[in-house]
């Protein structure tokens, strides 16, 4: 069996995901690896056959996407060759993290491609959804890498087709601690911001992981250092809370590790605010910006010790084998219909 593994490169978590889920595959057939996009810190430990720019977001620095230099990095004319380019007619089974070529190229080659994405579960029809409508937004999460069949996770289970979070391995294994301290990861903020807000929650030690530093440095009470996947799991995994965005992989992470859970949704990111929406229907502390506005809910947040419990078991071995028992055909199946 010939499988083409598609990941999105925007954000660390579907490079996090993928990481688990390819040595099930590898394990079931010959393997073939995409990754598109260019804002993930994390490199796959597998040998990729294809890269692509891809269509990615930029984080900006304020709260949101930067849809402006997003716009400048998008080239239309060199994604539509790359999707032209793509031969997935040779493959019996296609998977697509939220990976928009290998969709494409599958609706044009008239081939199934199996979404496996959180982005599938924020649209299910039982997934919370935000208060404020964003029909915009939706759209593009529905158009941006559709699928005709879908799986997905979100963080917690609706229905056979939507699975809790996958959990990397190095997370499982670890026995998180408290250390009093708090990490930070809100990678679409600014050091600036970051620092001008947290700077006045004086008795709290902040830890901060910067998308936009390249040095660490420290001021006041908060430390920033620059993205390091080892680092970072390590800070968490000693914290007494984590502050992030509301994407997918550290949310989980953090829930499972038993941490104090705030989340802040990117502005225009439909997603993340579906997520967000989820988080707070299971008792996850929600704000819209970090802004002087919302210090008063930052200082109750640290002030409550609550912890959402959640169960997360270890599935992904399942997930694959009944992906690849309703999705591809057998060779018997193969000669019971030529006959």
């Amino acid at each position: 069996m010939k499988i083409l593994y598609a990941v999105q490169g925007t954000g660390n978590g579907h490079i996090t995901r993928a990481i688990e889920i390819i040595p099930h595959l590898q394990q079931r057939g010959e393997v073939d690896i995409l990754v598109s996009g260019i804002q993930s810190d994390i490199e796959l430990p597998f040998k990729v056959k294809y890269r692509f720019k891809g269509l990615s977001f930029i984080f900006g620095k304020k709260g949101g996407i930067d849809f402006w230099k997003t716009f400048l990095k998008l080239n239309s004319r060199k994604l539509l060759k790359d999707i032209k380019s793509l031969n997935v007619k040779e493959y019996d089974l296609i998977i697509s993290d939220f990976e928009p070529i290998s969709t494409w190229a599958a609706i044009m080659a008239k081939k199934t491609c199996v979404g496996l994405s959180n982005q599938v579960a924020t649209l299910h029809s039982l997934a919370p959804k935000p208060k404020n409508e964003d029909p915009v937004g939706k759209l593009v999460l529905q158009n941006y890498a559709p699928t005709p069949i879908s799986y997905g996770y979100h963080f917690k289970s609706l229905d056979a087709t939507i699975f809790t979070p996958i959990i990397r391995k190095e997370v499982r294994e670890i026995t998180p601690t408290n250390k009093g301290h708090y990490t930070v990861y809100l990678p679409s903020y600014n050091d600036s911001q970051i620092i001008k807000r947290l700077k006045k929650l004086e008795d709290v030690e902040w830890q901060v992981f910067s998308k936009h530093s390249k040095k660490s440095y420290k001021l006041y009470n908060i430390s920033i250092s620059p993205i390091d996947t080892k680092l970072f799991l390590k800070s968490m995994a000693s914290a007494a809370g984590v502050l992030t965005n509301a994407g997918f992989g550290t949310a989980s992470e953090a829930l499972f590790l038993k941490k104090k859970l705030l989340v802040i949704p990117m502005k225009k990111q439909y997603e993340q605010h579906c997520n967000a929406a989820m988080l707070k229907e299971m008792g996850v502390s929600v704000i819209k910006k970090l802004s002087k506005k919302n210090l008063p809910l930052l200082k109750k947040w640290l002030s409550d010790d609550t912890i959402v419990e959640v169960n997360y078991p270890d599935i992904t071995e399942q997930i694959i084998d009944l992906i690849i028992q309703n999705h591809v055909k057998s060779p018997e199946r193969n000669e019971d219909n030529a006959q």
